[in-house]
Protein backbone atom coordinates (compact mmCIF):
# COMPACT_ATOMS: atom_id res chain seq x y z
CA UNK A 1 0.00 0.00 0.00
CA UNK A 2 1.38 3.59 -0.44
CA UNK A 3 1.45 6.24 1.97
CA UNK A 4 0.58 9.05 2.04
CA UNK A 5 2.19 11.94 0.08
CA UNK A 6 1.78 14.39 3.49
CA UNK A 7 3.83 11.86 5.03
CA UNK A 8 6.37 11.50 2.40
CA UNK A 9 9.39 13.27 1.00
CA UNK A 10 10.89 11.43 -2.25
CA UNK A 11 13.95 12.73 -4.53
CA UNK A 12 17.35 13.76 -3.50
CA UNK A 13 17.24 16.82 -3.99
CA UNK A 14 13.80 17.65 -1.76
CA UNK A 15 15.24 14.85 0.58
CA UNK A 16 17.83 17.50 1.12
CA UNK A 17 16.55 20.66 1.21
CA UNK A 18 13.93 19.49 4.03
CA UNK A 19 17.10 18.81 6.34
CA UNK A 20 18.80 21.90 5.62
CA UNK A 21 15.48 23.66 6.08
CA UNK A 22 15.13 21.96 9.63
CA UNK A 23 12.07 20.15 8.76
CA UNK A 24 11.71 17.29 11.26
CA UNK A 25 12.43 13.89 9.72
CA UNK A 26 11.62 10.78 11.79
CA UNK A 27 13.48 8.52 9.64
CA UNK A 28 15.28 8.07 5.68
CA UNK A 29 14.74 5.42 3.52
CA UNK A 30 17.60 4.62 1.38
CA UNK A 31 18.36 2.30 -1.26
CA UNK A 32 21.23 0.09 -0.64
CA UNK A 33 23.25 0.97 -3.75
CA UNK A 34 22.86 4.37 -4.14
CA UNK A 35 25.86 6.22 -4.73
CA UNK A 36 26.40 10.35 -5.70
CA UNK A 37 27.47 13.22 -3.99
CA UNK A 38 23.57 14.01 -3.04
CA UNK A 39 23.50 10.63 -1.21
CA UNK A 40 26.64 11.49 0.42
CA UNK A 41 25.43 15.03 1.15
CA UNK A 42 22.14 13.42 2.45
CA UNK A 43 23.73 10.60 5.08
CA UNK A 44 26.14 13.21 6.05
CA UNK A 45 23.06 15.73 7.14
CA UNK A 46 21.30 12.96 8.65
CA UNK A 47 24.14 11.77 10.46
CA UNK A 48 24.46 15.40 11.49
CA UNK A 49 20.76 15.89 12.41
CA UNK A 50 20.28 12.68 14.37
CA UNK A 51 18.18 10.98 12.19
CA UNK A 52 18.25 7.53 11.25
CA UNK A 53 19.40 6.19 7.62
CA UNK A 54 17.43 2.89 6.72
CA UNK A 55 19.24 0.98 3.62
CA UNK A 56 16.49 -1.34 1.46
CA UNK A 57 16.75 -2.88 -2.09
CA UNK A 58 14.69 -0.41 -4.46
CA UNK A 59 12.02 -2.27 -4.65
CA UNK A 60 11.10 -1.81 -1.22
CA UNK A 61 10.93 1.76 -1.80
CA UNK A 62 8.94 1.41 -5.05
CA UNK A 63 6.13 -0.28 -2.97
CA UNK A 64 5.94 2.71 -0.59
CA UNK A 65 5.48 5.38 -2.69
CA UNK A 66 4.29 6.20 -6.44
CA UNK A 67 6.34 9.10 -7.00
CA UNK A 68 9.62 9.36 -8.46
CA UNK A 69 12.13 8.72 -5.66
CA UNK A 70 15.20 8.50 -7.10
CA UNK A 71 16.29 5.84 -4.38
CA UNK A 72 15.63 7.77 -1.45
CA UNK A 73 12.65 8.62 0.67
CA UNK A 74 12.28 10.75 4.05
CA UNK A 75 8.96 10.38 6.25
CA UNK A 76 8.05 13.56 7.68
CA UNK A 77 7.48 13.45 11.71
CA UNK A 78 4.45 15.44 13.20
CA UNK A 79 6.17 16.55 16.07
CA UNK A 80 9.70 18.58 16.92
CA UNK A 81 12.16 16.49 18.83
CA UNK A 82 14.01 18.31 21.75
CA UNK A 83 17.89 18.18 23.08
CA UNK A 84 17.08 15.64 26.52
CA UNK A 85 19.56 17.86 28.76
CA UNK A 86 18.07 21.32 27.73
CA UNK A 87 14.63 19.72 28.58
CA UNK A 88 15.88 18.99 31.97
CA UNK A 89 17.14 21.91 32.41
CA UNK A 90 13.94 23.85 31.09
CA UNK A 91 11.68 21.76 33.61
CA UNK A 92 14.09 22.77 36.02
CA UNK A 93 14.24 26.22 35.45
CA UNK A 94 10.47 26.06 36.04
CA UNK A 95 10.76 24.24 39.62
CA UNK A 96 8.28 21.13 38.46
CA UNK A 97 9.53 17.74 39.67
CA UNK A 98 10.68 15.76 36.46
CA UNK A 99 8.60 12.71 35.55
CA UNK A 100 9.84 11.36 31.79
CA UNK A 101 8.94 8.15 30.04
CA UNK A 102 11.33 6.16 28.02
CA UNK A 103 10.06 3.94 25.07
CA UNK A 104 12.18 0.76 24.56
CA UNK A 105 11.29 -0.68 21.56
CA UNK A 106 7.56 -0.09 21.57
CA UNK A 107 6.45 0.41 17.64
CA UNK A 108 2.67 0.12 17.57
CA UNK A 109 2.05 3.65 17.60
CA UNK A 110 -1.29 3.64 18.82
CA UNK A 111 0.27 2.47 21.78
CA UNK A 112 2.64 5.35 21.12
CA UNK A 113 -0.18 7.71 21.04
CA UNK A 114 -2.28 6.25 24.42
CA UNK A 115 1.20 6.58 26.59
CA UNK A 116 1.10 10.13 25.38
CA UNK A 117 -2.45 10.96 26.22
CA UNK A 118 -1.65 9.32 29.76
CA UNK A 119 1.89 11.25 29.98
CA UNK A 120 -0.35 14.08 29.55
CA UNK A 121 -2.64 13.60 31.82
CA UNK A 122 -0.69 12.80 34.50
CA UNK A 123 1.50 15.37 34.50
CA UNK A 124 4.79 13.85 32.55
CA UNK A 125 6.79 16.69 30.93
CA UNK A 126 8.73 14.55 28.38
CA UNK A 127 9.03 11.15 26.34
CA UNK A 128 12.12 9.65 25.50
CA UNK A 129 12.82 7.81 22.29
CA UNK A 130 15.58 6.06 20.89
CA UNK A 131 16.08 6.94 16.92
CA UNK A 132 15.83 3.62 15.82
CA UNK A 133 13.49 0.50 16.57
CA UNK A 134 10.60 2.80 18.12
CA UNK A 135 6.79 3.36 16.10
CA UNK A 136 6.95 6.45 13.77
CA UNK A 137 5.49 10.03 15.41
CA UNK A 138 3.28 10.33 12.33
CA UNK A 139 -0.44 11.40 11.81
CA UNK A 140 -1.41 7.82 13.14
CA UNK A 141 0.07 8.49 16.25
CA UNK A 142 -1.02 11.97 16.67
CA UNK A 143 -4.71 10.97 16.06
CA UNK A 144 -4.17 8.13 18.52
CA UNK A 145 -2.74 10.72 21.40
CA UNK A 146 -5.95 13.04 20.81
CA UNK A 147 -3.24 15.73 20.53
CA UNK A 148 -1.05 14.84 23.23
CA UNK A 149 2.21 14.31 21.33
CA UNK A 150 1.81 18.08 20.81
CA UNK A 151 1.43 19.18 24.32
CA UNK A 152 4.37 17.13 25.52
CA UNK A 153 8.55 17.22 24.46
CA UNK A 154 9.82 14.51 22.88
CA UNK A 155 13.50 13.80 22.77
CA UNK A 156 15.30 11.38 20.16
CA UNK A 157 18.45 10.09 21.42
CA UNK A 158 20.72 8.00 19.53
CA UNK A 159 21.38 5.77 22.51
CA UNK A 160 19.00 4.95 25.36
CA UNK A 161 21.35 3.61 27.59
CA UNK A 162 23.52 7.14 26.90
CA UNK A 163 20.10 9.03 27.44
CA UNK A 164 20.19 6.59 31.06
CA UNK A 165 23.64 8.09 31.68
CA UNK A 166 22.23 11.88 31.50
CA UNK A 167 19.36 11.38 33.59
CA UNK A 168 21.87 9.86 36.08
CA UNK A 169 24.08 12.82 36.40
CA UNK A 170 20.47 14.98 36.88
CA UNK A 171 19.64 13.16 39.58
CA UNK A 172 16.83 11.23 38.34
CA UNK A 173 16.02 8.25 38.95
CA UNK A 174 15.42 5.37 36.55
CA UNK A 175 12.70 2.53 37.07
CA UNK A 176 10.89 -0.17 34.72
CA UNK A 177 8.32 -3.05 35.91
CA UNK A 178 9.43 -6.73 35.42
CA UNK A 179 7.01 -9.46 36.34
CA UNK A 180 8.82 -11.26 39.02
CA UNK A 181 9.87 -7.99 40.59
CA UNK A 182 10.12 -8.20 44.47
CA UNK A 183 8.39 -4.73 45.34
CA UNK A 184 5.01 -3.58 43.84
CA UNK A 185 4.04 -0.91 42.02
CA UNK A 186 3.09 1.21 45.08
CA UNK A 187 6.07 0.28 47.40
CA UNK A 188 8.23 2.41 45.37
CA UNK A 189 8.61 5.72 45.78
CA UNK A 190 7.60 8.18 42.65
CA UNK A 191 7.60 11.32 44.39
CA UNK A 192 11.39 12.66 43.69
CA UNK A 193 12.54 13.05 39.40
CA UNK A 194 12.31 9.91 38.08
CA UNK A 195 12.04 8.01 34.90
CA UNK A 196 10.15 5.45 33.73
CA UNK A 197 11.03 2.67 31.32
CA UNK A 198 8.23 1.22 29.19
CA UNK A 199 9.20 -1.78 26.53
CA UNK A 200 8.26 -3.93 23.59
CA UNK A 201 4.96 -5.95 24.85
CA UNK A 202 6.78 -9.76 23.27
CA UNK A 203 9.93 -8.68 24.91
CA UNK A 204 9.80 -6.34 27.69
CA UNK A 205 12.37 -4.00 28.50
CA UNK A 206 16.31 -4.83 26.61
CA UNK A 207 18.54 -6.54 29.30
CA UNK A 208 20.98 -4.21 29.59
CA UNK A 209 18.72 -1.56 29.91
CA UNK A 210 16.66 -2.91 32.57
CA UNK A 211 20.19 -3.59 34.40
CA UNK A 212 21.15 0.57 33.88
CA UNK A 213 17.61 0.92 35.86
CA UNK A 214 17.76 2.06 39.97
CA UNK A 215 15.15 -0.10 40.82
CA UNK A 216 12.08 -2.54 39.63
CA UNK A 217 8.40 -3.18 40.36
CA UNK A 218 5.52 -5.38 39.30
CA UNK A 219 1.83 -4.08 38.65
CA UNK A 220 -0.57 -6.50 40.43
CA UNK A 221 -2.62 -8.91 38.52
CA UNK A 222 -5.57 -10.93 38.97
CA UNK A 223 -6.99 -13.36 36.64
CA UNK A 224 -3.83 -15.22 35.94
CA UNK A 225 -3.30 -13.78 32.44
CA UNK A 226 -0.30 -12.88 30.59
CA UNK A 227 0.04 -8.85 31.59
CA UNK A 228 -1.48 -5.88 30.57
CA UNK A 229 -1.07 -3.51 27.21
CA UNK A 230 1.79 -1.69 27.29
CA UNK A 231 -0.40 1.71 27.10
CA UNK A 232 -2.41 0.60 29.69
CA UNK A 233 0.30 -0.22 32.31
CA UNK A 234 2.22 2.85 31.42
CA UNK A 235 -1.09 4.68 32.33
CA UNK A 236 -1.06 2.73 35.78
CA UNK A 237 2.30 3.88 36.17
CA UNK A 238 1.74 6.95 35.44
CA UNK A 239 -1.31 7.70 37.35
CA UNK A 240 0.46 6.11 40.59
CA UNK A 241 3.09 8.83 40.23
CA UNK A 242 0.85 11.58 40.36
CA UNK A 243 -1.01 10.03 43.05
CA UNK A 244 1.61 10.35 45.26
CA UNK A 245 2.89 13.04 43.97
CA UNK A 246 -0.15 14.91 45.52
CA UNK A 247 -2.68 14.51 42.34
CA UNK A 248 -1.54 17.77 40.97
Amino acid sequence: MFQSKKNIIAGRNPVTEALKNGQTIDKIIMFKNASGDSIQEIRKLAKELNVPVQYVPNEKLNSLTNVQHQGVIAYKSSVVYQDLQQVIDWINEKGETILFIMLDGITDVRNIGAIARSAVCCGAQAIIVPDKGVGAMNEDAMKSSAGALERIQICRVNSLLKAVDTLHLNGIKVFTSEMKAAKKIFEIDLTDPCCIIMGNEEKGVQPYMSKAADEHFTIPMKGGFDSFNVSVAAGIILYETMKQRGGK
